[in-house]
């Protein structure tokens, strides 16, 4: 985890924040971010908050759904792996959308970050795996979590919070039907879920009453999507330790299921020649042939879907990088060659070890019959694999730079790690007028 912060306020949730800014620009100059724009300057016009990259505002619930949208498109916003949950992209929308508009310190936001992610990413735990089947848990179970934040942002007392995550449970959604379709669905999830966080609070705020057993009721959440999941599970580890503590940051620009291969790729990219690699073997977790199976992509969105092409630039470009995964690229024959030589397989050791870890074997053949194996069991960037605080920080650079100015993005920076001295509405105020889009 990222301590070089420590002694500014909390280092935790500022990184994660740092990080959610990269993501959120960076998505922000993308075709799916560009209709989201456009739908909420028809949706949702008016003042309150600022949406990304060009500071214009909208209500409230408009920014926090298309700066949601935004975060989650280029395949960098952070991830919990234990319970395959993204909780940058639905929580921080909302929390940093409300804090504007209730003129919410900084502390305040680190803070509702930390509670947000708290709840999100416990219930994801409670109804992971066997949710994650159907549901996509960035979208149900970032609704509770925007929910919870937002709460903290509003001060609500436990009845109220308890209101709001009803409302919140009421209208958790996200199928996995996009990814059969290459369709922009994944990217609403988030958006989505932000909008619906921050509408259950301020309802709750109102006097408007939810489900209370949202999640235990027999017709609840947990029954409803999962197969014999508890709700429990949901408080075995409830703020011991905070869940934040045991977030990661994706490294990667394709799904988090590829990562742990990919990083073994780039090992063996230094260790063998292109030409010296006769066959290449991946044994993985279901998982991630379930979800990252594709075998022959044709778009760069499935691309970012597909283990073998994941692997195959891993050891091409010793990167998988956004310009690794383009609509030209899933064209390039020396990756469709390399493709060719590449075997995916699912491991019954690995399998049984996951959510808990995300492991790879990997076996590398060479021309003369030499084998060559290596094996991973968390990928790069999660906390038993971390990042350094420089690392972050250039993933972060690279990614915003692209879309706003260079030195706009470091002076963010820096306002984000003095964050908890400051307010929150004159942050995203200064964030606003600082974002000059390419």
């Amino acid at each position: 985890m990222i301590r070089g912060a420590a002694g500014r306020g909390d280092p935790c949730s500022a990184a994660f924040l740092l990080d959610f800014c990269g993501s959120a620009l960076r998505g922000s100059i993308e075709p799916p971010a560009r209709a989201a724009r456009q739908t909420a300057a028809v949706l949702h016009p008016g003042a309150g908050a600022s949406r990304f990259p060009d500071g214009a505002s909208l209500t409230p619930a408009g920014a926090a759904f298309v700066n949601g949208v935004s975060s989650h498109i280029v395949e960098l916003d952070d991830l919990h792996n234990p319970s395959t949950f993204h909780p940058a992209a639905p929580i921080i929308p909302a929390v940093l959308a409300a804090a504007e508009v209730e003129d919410a310190s900084g502390k305040d936001v680190l803070r509702a970050i930390v509670l947000g992610y708290e709840i999100g990413i416990r219930i994801a735990e409670a109804v992971n795996p066997t949710h994650y089947r159907f549901w996509h848990p960035t979208g149900t179970c970032g609704t509770f979590g925007a929910a919870a934040g937002v709460a903290a942002i509003l001060g609500l007392d436990v009845r109220q919070t308890a209101d709001a995550l009803g409302s919140a449970g009421t209208q958790a959604s996200g199928l996995w039907a996009f990814i059969d379709e290459g369709a922009m669905s994944k990217h609403l999830h988030p958006g989505r879920a932000a909008e619906n966080g921050l509408t259950a609070a301020y309802l709750a705020r109102a006097g408007f009453t939810g489900a209370h057993r949202i999640l235990e009721s027999p017709r609840g959440f947990v029954a409803a999507t999962t197969d014999g999941g508890t709700a429990e599970i949901a408080l075995r580890k409830l703020g011991a330790p905070f869940a934040i503590v045991e977030n990661g940051f994706k490294v990667h620009a394709c799904c988090g299921h590829t990562h742990t291969a990919v990083d073994l790729a780039i090992e063996c990219r230094e260790r063998l020649q292109l030409n010296d690699i006769q066959r290449l073997r991946v044994g993985t977790y279901q998982a991630a042939v379930d979800v990252a199976g594709i075998e022959t992509p044709s778009s760069a969105y499935e691309a970012r879907f597909s283990l073998k092409f994941a692997v195959a630039v891993g050891v091409l470009d010793g990167a998988a990088r956004i310009t690794s995964f383009t609509d030209e690229r899933v064209h390039d024959q020396r990756v469709m060659n390399l493709i060719e030589r590449i075997d995916v397989a699912v491991d019954g050791e690995i399998d049984s070890r996951y959510p808990l870890e995300w492991g790879c074997r990997m076996e590398v053949e060479d021309a003369r019959g030499e084998l060559y194996v290596s094996q991973a069991t968390h990928p790069r960037g999660m906390p038993a694999n971390p990042l350094s605080d420089d690392e972050l920080h250039e993933k972060y650079l690279t990614l915003a730079s692209e879309a706003i100015d260079a030195d706009d993005a470091s002076r963010l920076a820096q306002r984000i790690w003095l964050l908890p001295e400051g307010n929150a509405r004159l942050f995203v105020s200064e964030l606003s007028t600082t974002m000059a889009v390419r």
